[in-house]
Formats: structure tokens, sequence, C-alpha cells
């Protein structure tokens, strides 16, 4: 088990390795020197980093398998986008970060307090029954948003079902999803939800909560024998993921002109799954890089036309492979014990 100390400098590290990228990033826009199609990515990228941290804290830390993540960045996302229309059209808001800043907030709150809704019934469940309900929950989030019509009138919002006739400026269109959409997000402020996730995972993985949370995982009965209410932390960790996702889909449907609620399927909580198994169940630096790296691969695999998504299935299972050997793990535990191993003989001769 590692010690606080490791701990702390991995955190560290991570995110003194995400300042550098961003600061490299940054200098690489302003010069206009980094391609269009990266560029275009980098919104997207953030997102599915914070959607990949978000789900590890559920399936690594919590351990528990929830496959309807994608409902959680549904509902932040088409709350994000109502809060940022009905501020433009209402109040009058001009100014992008601020609504940007609201919206992003609305849509983690919202998501958070459909996480505890369903969290309440759900996390007294456990494997594969678990999976199965928060599998039907995003498939019921995707449905309800392709009946819901929501429109701002001045100050006031209205909404129904399966009707469009309502007065004001149409901000959500039942199948058609969110259409016209003021795109407001910037790199800067993924990046900072981006940290933001970050530093809260870390340090309620690192504190006395985080704890009781992996010792349920790690021994439900030990654990209740202790004293620890399961529940209560098992749902901690379940709503901070919800709203993180929240936040996320706020940001990603804000950098999107035009939003179907067929985007947030099955498919893409498939996909956050494969983030974190990919960058290692329970490791929360190994989400950022693999959710960064899956989502640029696809476009870096256009050239190969129809039969892009065949090679990219092709170098996941490589990957995955490789990844769960134990004879490469054991190059590197030696690699790494090798480095420790002089690292402290230099001490010691200091």
């Amino acid at each position: 088990m590692k010690t606080k100390k490791s701990r702390m400098i991995t955190s560290l590290v991570t995110y003194a390795v995400l300042i550098l990228l961003f600061v490299i990033l940054t200098v690489m826009i302003n010069n206009k020197t980094i391609s269009r199609t990266l560029k275009g990515q980098l919104i997207p990228i953030c997102s599915w980093i914070v959607m990949a941290v978000s789900l590890n804290l559920v399936v690594g830390i919590s351990g528990e398998l929830s496959l309807g993540h994608a409902g959680f960045m549904s509902i932040g996302a088409f709350s994000g986008i109502i809060t940022s229309g009905w501020l433009l059209n209402g109040f009058q808001m001009e100014d992008p970060a601020l609504r940007l800043l609201i919206a992003i907030a609305a849509g983690g709150v919202i998501a958070g307090v459909a996480g505890a809704l369903i969290g309440i019934p759900v996390l007294r469940l456990r494997g594969d029954y678990l999976a199965i309900v928060t599998l039907a929950f995003g498939e019921i989030i995707k449905n309800v948003m392709n009946c819901v019509y929501v429109s701002a009138e001045g100050r006031s919002l209205h909404w129904g079902f399966l009707n469009g006739d309502l007065p004001g400026t149409l901000l959500l269109n039942g199948p058609m999803g969110a259409v016209k959409v003021k795109t407001i997000a910037t790199f800067t402020a993924g990046f900072i939800l981006v940290m933001f996730s970050l530093v809260v995972v870390l340090n309620l993985v690192n504190s006395r909560s985080g704890r009781a949370i992996m010792a349920a995982r790690d021994n439900r009965i030990a654990a209740e024998a202790m004293g620890i209410n399961i529940t209560k932390y098992k749902m901690m960790a379940f709503v901070t993921a919800a709203v993180m996702a929240g936040m996320a889909g706020a940001l990603y449907g804000l950098s999107m002109a035009t939003l179907l609620p067929t985007k947030f399927s099955f498919n893409e909580s498939i996909n956050v799954l494969v983030f974190v198994v990919l960058g290692g169940i329970g490791n929360i630096p190994g989400s950022v890089v693999s959710a960064a790296a899956l989502t640029i691969l696809p476009e870096r695999l256009r050239f190969l036309q129809n039969y892009r998504m065949l090679a990219y299935a092709v170098l996941l299972i490589l990957v995955m492979l490789l990844s769960n050997n134990p004879l490469l793990k054991s190059l590197w535990r030696n690699l790494f014990s090798g480095i420790r191993g002089k690292r402290k003989e230099e001490e010691m001769r200091a």
C-alpha cells in the first residue's frame, strides 16, 4: 500500500505535468502551430478526462460497477445549455465566462441531485444487479431527453413533454436536441475543470472518508464490523462522481453548436469504462492519460477510412494484453525498484 508521502508525490507530479501541458498547448494555440483537428479536440478531451476520473472514483475506489455514467453527463450537458440560454435571453448576461461558470455549476448540481435520487435505491444492490440498474438509468435518461422541450421567454422557462409548441426561444427541442447553441466553452475552462476534479478526487481518496470507501470495497463485512456506514460512504463517492460528470457534460455541451440526446447512449458509458480499465482501475493519473490518448487515437486513424474502428479495437486489445503481461509488469517493477535503490544509496552517501 502506498504511503502518504508517495501518494502526495504522485499527486504533485500529476498536477505539474498537466500544468506544463496546458502551458505548452496554450503557447501552441497562440502561435498557431497546433493542428485544427487537435485544437478542436482539446475541450472534448478535458470533458472525457473528467468523466474517466469521476467513473474511476465509483469503479476503482468504491468498487461498484456503473454502466450509466453517460446519463449524468447528459443531464449536465442539457442543464448547462438551458442555463446558459436562459441567462443570455432572460437576464441579458453577455459575459461568456460568467455564463459558462454558472452553467457548469448548474449542470453539476442537477446531476448530483439525480445521482442522489438514483443512488438511494441503487447502492443497496451489489455486483451485476447494480450494473444493470445503472445501465437502465442511463437509457431512461436518454429517452426522457428525447421527449423534453424547453424554451425561454424573458425570465421564464417553459417546458413540456412531446409538445414543442412553447412560447419564446426554444432551447431544447425534443429528439432534435439542443440546436443553435452559443458555444462558450474554452480550453482554459476545461483545464480548470480537470484540475478541480483531480483535486477533489485525490483529496477524497487520501482522506478519512476515502479510506472508509476503500475499506468497504475491500471487505464489506469487516468494514461494517468496524462501524463504517457502507451506504453513506458509497453514496458519497457516487454523488461526487455524478456531480463531476454533470460538470463535464455542461462543458462538453457548450462546446457543440448542436447536441442530440442520442449522443449519450450506452456506448458512451462503455467508452468511459474503457478509459478507466485501460488507465488502471483505481489509478487516477492513469485515467487522465488513457482518456486523452483514446480520444485522440480514433482521429489519428482516419487515414484507414473504413478500417479505422477495426484498427482502434485491435490496438485496444493489444494494449490490454501488454499491460496485463506478467513479464512486462515484473520488468517495470524491477526498473523502478532499481531507480529507488540508487536514490537511497545517493541519499545515504550524501
